[in-house]
């Protein structure tokens, strides 16, 4: 009979310093406080007198310390400010990727996740019958000899060109990435923190291009009242405002952006809990909160179908469930001969990543 056993849980870091082990807490709390050194350093003290963090031999003032002589934070000398440095923001990258990284191994989450042929720089599992041309290195010897047994016998030993089987790769594309994350009010409204999981996945996102794809390009683009454009490096900083959602301008700064980029191929990918409610005339800002507003939903339609014209397709991160909300954005994905998830803030990371996975296994 099949069961469950039950035990203590024990963690796995246990070769961890202490000094690493608060570096993964601190890091946590950086993405949590936008970069506010001195909000996450408040907070780690109240988590250490509730869960003893650190100990006699290890303090939180020998931890400050170390992010000081590590070169993990930087103090103002004119107004004694306290703030972060470069390798902070890379850590906090890494660890993003690392945590979404460690969630997609386990997951079993795997629907958008087509892998197809061609000659490309990855082996897979898949084998074919040699064709005139194909590269000598890539003959999968083991089928081939196998093939040679037993169309020719042992004891006469030959191997012909019918024998021989071609091992398959994937070639991955060159892929120009937009990424628009919506800091509209609502982002933090209603109970729930959507902003902070949009920020970790953008981080994952651009360290895993910048180490693994360095030929593909990243866009980061935030979009509230108006869009624009940030760089990775201002990713742990990023708050949500006091904006309405204008969609427009975020496709519209998009598709500048990536018309002057050279990779054959282009894609959007955006994060947002709501309907856009925003439109800019001019100077002025036309607002409508209240529902769908027609003037604003058309105007989004066009961009939708221009960018399918373009042959941008448009990946929807709907980081919000309300069943009134999935109308729109199911008029939008079929303008734009795009794909929309619903995911929620605890699967955004998940969808997003083996989406873009997918995407960069492409036919020659």
């Amino acid at each position: 009979m099949k069961g469950f056993i039950f035990s203590k849980f024990e963690p796995s870091d246990k070769n961890q310093s202490p000094f690493e082990k608060m570096l993964d807490i601190f890091t946590q709390l950086l993405t949590y406080t936008s970069g506010d050194v001195a909000e996450a350093l408040q907070w780690l003290t109240e988590l250490d007198k509730e869960y003893q963090v650190s100990d006699n031999e290890y303090g939180i003032g020998d931890f400050i310390e170390d992010l000081r002589s590590k070169g993990y934070i930087q103090e103002n000398p004119e107004n004694g400010n306290i703030s972060i440095t470069s390798k902070t923001e890379q850590t906090i990258r890494k660890r993003a990727l690392e945590e979404i990284f460690g969630k997609l191994k386990k997951s079993t989450i795997g629907d958008h996740n087509i892998r197809k042929s061609g000659m490309g720089d990855e082996l897979n599992a898949e084998t074919r019958p040699y064709e005139f041309g194909d590269p000598l290195e890539q003959i999968d010897m083991t089928a081939s000899i196998r093939n040679a047994q037993i169309n020719h016998g042992i004891e006469a030993f030959s191997m012909q060109q019918d024998d021989l089987e071609i091992q398959e790769t994937d070639f991955k594309t060159q892929t120009s990435t937009a990424l628009m994350i919506d800091i509209s009010h609502s982002m933090i409204l209603y109970g729930e923190d959507r902003i902070t999981p949009a920020k970790k996945v953008a981080m994952a996102l651009s360290e895993l291009i910048t180490t693994r794809y360095p030929k593909d390009t990243l866009d980061i683009i935030v979009f509230g009242n108006d869009a624009w454009q940030i760089e990775i490096k201002d990713l742990p900083y990023l708050q949500v405002g006091p904006f309405h959602t204008n969609t427009v301008a975020g496709l519209e700064l998009a598709m500048d952006i990536l018309r002057r980029r050279r990779n054959p191929n282009k894609q959007i990918f955006m994060i947002t809990d709501g309907k856009p409610t925003c439109l800019k005339q001019g100077k002025q800002y036309y607002k409508n909160s209240f529902g769908l507003d027609r003037k604003i939903l058309n105007r989004t339609l066009n961009l939708a179908a221009q960018c399918k014209k373009l042959k941008i397709p448009i990946t929807t991160f709907m980081v919000a469930t309300d069943p009134w909300l999935q109308q729109f954005v199911k008029e939008f994905t079929e303008t734009n001969n795009g794909k929309a998830f619903f995911s929620g803030t605890d699967k955004l990371g998940q969808f997003l990543f083996y989406d873009f996975e997918s995407g960069k296994r492409k036919t020659l």
